[in-house]
């Protein structure tokens, strides 16, 4: 999957990636389903039932809009193009305080290509809930001032990599809003990196693909965490 790369680098020398290179799928006349997760993840029990969840419901709409337009299709007179949603989670990292995976999907509704899509996920193991990665921080305008200069000058860097210079309008630096966040470690003790994904059309045309930083955790992005989380945290010399 296309951020397996950036869960490595934000894992460092913590615990064993355990990620699944092919996700099971299921396939139907009407649509072709896969969701996976790793071994560790559903070691979890709080963790586990989610992701079961989230399986669960993304399954039955995948299901639903693919037996839709197959029905739409044949009133129409045209072929039906089976749907496909295909969804696969890693472990980024594991410290005292929470589990941190990064997701990635891709899902086809019969057009030219399907639509790759990123995704950050952290389980307080304290709390025993789920977080968005960007809720562990005071707000997104100050993790966006913690960390703008430096993402944007590497993500150019890369830009100016892939399209041999040729940047275009396309090729401008996004605001934290438009990134996928994800939390990672070297050392499996606190958080000390952070991952910043931009995914097709955020960063570029959908032929540069997927952008992908990782930042380490400076002064200033630990000022940008919440008190309450910040003790997880530490900062990478």
């Amino acid at each position: 999957m296309r951020n397996g790369w950036i869960a490595l680098a934000l894992v460092g020398c913590a615990s064993p990636v355990l990620a699944q290179d092919e996700v099971p799928t299921v396939k139907t006349a009407d649509y072709e389903f896969g969701y996976a997760y790793p071994a560790a993840a559903g070691q979890v029990p709080g963790l586990k039932a989610w992701l079961e969840a989230d399986r669960a419901r993304l399954r039955a709409k995948t299901m639903r809009d693919g037996a839709a337009a197959r029905r739409e299709a044949a009133k129409s007179g045209f072929p039906y193009r089976r749907y496909s949603y295909v969804q696969s989670w890693k472990l980024v990292t594991q410290t005292p305080r929470f589990v941190s995976l990064s997701g990635d999907s891709y899902d086809y509704t019969g057009g030219a290509h399907g639509q790759p899509a990123s995704y950050g996920l952290v389980w307080d193991k304290a709390a025993g809930r789920r977080l968005e990665p960007r809720a562990l921080f005071t707000s997104d305008a100050a993790l966006q001032s913690a960390t703008r200069t430096s993402y944007c000058a590497r993500l150019k860097a890369e830009q100016m990599r892939r399209t041999q210079g040729t940047v275009s309008s396309m090729n401008s630096c996004p605001s934290i809003k438009e990134l996928t966040l994800l939390l990672g470690s070297t050392n499996g003790r606190a958080i000390d990196r952070i991952g910043l994904i931009a995914d097709p059309y955020v960063a570029g045309s959908y032929a540069e693909g997927t952008y992908e930083v990782t930042l380490p955790v400076t002064p200033a992005i630990l000022r940008a965490v919440k008190p309450a989380y910040r003790a997880a945290f530490a900062v990478r010399p």
